[in-house]
């Protein structure tokens, strides 16, 4: 990734607009903030929260809060918790995450 053309700047998360998407079970809220071509996510996700897809975006995520579990099509399973990060390419490995206790996330893609 290569960042051209941002001045320094803040990003008062609680003052962005939130916006809710349902999993197969629970919801995930996001907090979003582009910078030209850079997505920049505080994602809320609920207890029971279970994706309702497969994503093949690329992501460098890091866990705030909570524990979220993440599965990969070829069965691999990880746990995240806080201070813990993923990174993935897009199109790279498949991924779908879930929690029972609910988890926060800071997420760039």
């Amino acid at each position: 990734m290569k960042i051209e053309n941002l001045p320094f700047g803040l990003t008062h998360w609680d003052q962005v607009e939130e916006r809710v998407y349902p999993g197969d079970q629970g919801q995930a809220t996001w907090r979003t903030v582009m910078f030209n071509q850079i997505r920049v996510r505080m994602v809320d996700y609920s207890p029971g929260y279970v994706a309702d897809h497969w994503c093949t975006k690329g992501h460098i995520l890091l866990c705030m809060a909570g524990e979220l579990h993440t599965e990969l099509a070829d069965g691999r399973r990880f746990v995240l918790t806080p201070g813990v990060s993923y990174q993935v390419a897009d199109n790279a490995e498949p991924h779908r995450s879930s929690t029972s206790t609910g988890a926060t996330l800071f997420v760039v893609d």
